[in-house]
């Protein structure tokens, strides 16, 4: 499977739901770089992360724009991200079932086959203008 191929797997099963099919495409040391917040190694922390996000957002891909480096080694996504917000995540306004629309880029490192780092990249303050208005 190509570095394009595999990234557009990760984000089949993101918007199926699969999780486990996600963490299957992951090596076991995946490091997690999210937009906010403190990196997370292991897919067991990204299985809790993943459980966490499932709880409180219900999201979709929208048309992502896969790049990869000729060697296979790196990635780069691009894409809209639509959610609703379902449950009030904690430091965060209430939630209400609102609908978002966010412009993420991902970026990705990819080694033997598997995912080796996933970094997500979003506007924090255009998702809580929002989630706010």
């Amino acid at each position: 499977m190509t570095t394009p191929d595999l990234i557009r797997k990760y984000y089949d099963c993101f918007n199926r739901a699969d999780y486990l099919g996600m963490l299957d495409l992951l090596a076991e040391d995946v490091l997690h770089e999210p937009s906010q917040g403190l990196p997370r190694k292991g897919k067991v922390m990204f299985r809790e992360f993943l459980a966490h996000m499932e709880d409180c957002y219900k999201e979709a891909v929208i048309d992502p724009v896969i790049m990869a480096s000729a060697d296979g080694k790196r990635a780069a996504a691009e894409f809209m991200l639509s959610g609703r917000y379902l449950k009030t995540d904690e430091g965060l306004p209430a939630a209400r079932g609102q609908a978002y629309n966010l412009r993420v880029g991902a970026f990705f490192e990819v080694h033997e086959g598997k995912i080796t780092r996933v970094s997500n990249h979003y506007n924090l303050q255009h998702w809580l203008d929002q989630i706010s208005g």
